[in-house]
């Protein structure tokens, strides 16, 4: 059976699950873009991902030819312990699930409640590599069968049911898929699907490239430390069997985007078009501006990997994506400790200048003091006008908006 007779056979068994997620045509995206953007809306599966799917397809494989083997076991922070949960409670067998101590309590409610009686969490490591550690002695201690989140052909088998939706949804095949890569499980699954003639945007968060740093060495690389924030991308070496089906692919086909720059993506569906996304989920609609000019007229899928956002997180999101854009700085002002220097300073502001930080960091000082002030404002080139001012009144300030590690210490 070839690759694609066994992700279309695997497709169809899902259909006794869940139904195919929609592939809908964005207005908004394609008259920015000047082409047919289509997103396929992986964030409306029934687990809000698409990592049910390679899930699914290991968990009926390892079934069909273990019928008594009863016990899974996986680890996983976010999505893919969800998709395991819900199969578990599916299929009828017991699913231990670990989980990293630092698990916001939302991802770990929403796992229990997917998987009802059939599963079992336990929270254990401060660190992903303690927590799968734990899951794999246990495992072996138990003889359970383990479930990877990626690095699986059963899984990456799955995860090409979203492709065999694509093509099945559409009158033809589309010019470009452009999708995020974490681990590389929908990557290599809809690349090997497809092949090597479609076009493809592969997308990574900047903050963990393991597929860029795979194709520059030649093979799996640990690109460790990585950033979290793209929880559902942000892994530190992508998986050998996914990279060994990815390993033709140009490096100039994967970009790279700032998580900082996601924000502004999250923020503009939520506002304009109503639709949740989480980091990952909205890294494949955020590279369209970096192939808008090879786009341009042509048709166009994008993979929207998943919908799961803890809205505790939407102030931090709404802060970067401010701080990207260029319509919110943060900066240090030297005072003077004189009456009306504070209302002198007031004066300056624009009328779109709002000031949405004032704290003083040096209270007990005599002459001048220091004071941490943020502003937020319409424009990003209202700034300019703004420090033109400050310096013909003679106020020293240092613009720390891009200054990392002074930000970890007063923003």
């Amino acid at each position: 059976m070839t690759f694609r007779q066994a992700a279309r056979k695997a497709e169809q068994a899902m259909r006794s699950v869940f139904p195919k997620t929609p592939l809908l045509r964005n207005d908004h995206l394609s008259q920015r873009f000047d082409a047919d953007i289509f997103l396929k809306r992986e964030d409306l599966s029934p687990v809000r991902s698409y990592k049910l799917r390679g899930a699914f397809n290991a968990m009926r494989k390892v079934l069909d030819h273990s019928p008594n083997q009863t016990l899974f076991v996986c680890a996983s922070a976010g999505n893919h312990a969800q998709g395991v949960a819900y199969m578990c409670r599916h299929f009828g067998v017991t699913g231990v699930i670990f989980m990293p101590v630092t698990t916001p309590q939302q991802k770990i409610l929403k796992t229990t409640m997917f998987g009802g009686d059939f599963v079992e969490v336990r929270l254990t490591g401060d660190y992903f590599d303690d927590t799968l550690a734990s899951a794999q002695e246990y495992c072996a201690r138990e003889k359970g069968h383990f479930l990877s989140p990626f690095d699986d052909d059963d899984v990456i088998e799955g995860q090409a049911s979203v492709a065999v939706e694509i093509e099945d949804q559409m009158e033809s095949l589309p010019d470009r898929i452009v999708l995020p890569v974490g681990g590389g499980g929908l990557a290599s699954g809809i690349y090997s699907y497809f092949g090597p003639e479609m076009q493809y945007t592969f997308v990574e968060p900047m903050g963990a490239p393991s597929l860029h740093a795979a194709l520059e060495a030649g093979r799996p690389v640990d690109v460790s430390p990585v950033n979290s924030f793209v929880d559902g991308a942000a892994v530190a070496q992508i998986g050998a069997r996914n990279f060994e089906r990815l390993k033709g692919v140009a490096p100039s086909d994967v970009v790279s985007i700032s998580e900082d720059r996601i924000c502004t993506t999250l923020i503009e569906m939520l506002n304009v078009e109503g639709i949740v996304l989480e980091p990952a989920g909205a890294l494949a609609i955020e590279a369209l501006a970096d192939v808008a000019e090879d786009i341009r007229g042509k048709c166009v899928v994008c993979v929207v990997s998943g919908g799961n956002f803890d809205f505790e997180r939407l102030p931090e999101v709404k802060e970067r994506a401010q701080r990207y854009s260029g319509v919110k700085k943060y900066f240090i002002l030297r005072l003077p400790q004189r009456p009306g220097a504070l209302k002198d300073f007031l004066a300056i502001l624009g009328p779109n200048d709002d000031i949405a930080r004032f704290e003083y960091l040096k209270k007990s000082a005599r002459n001048f003091g220091s004071v941490l002030i943020g502003i937020e404002t319409s424009a990003p080139e209202n700034f300019n006008a703004l420090f033109a001012r400050l310096d013909d009144a003679g106020f020293t300030y240092t613009d720390i908006t891009n200054d990392d590690t002074v930000a970890q210490f007063v923003l």
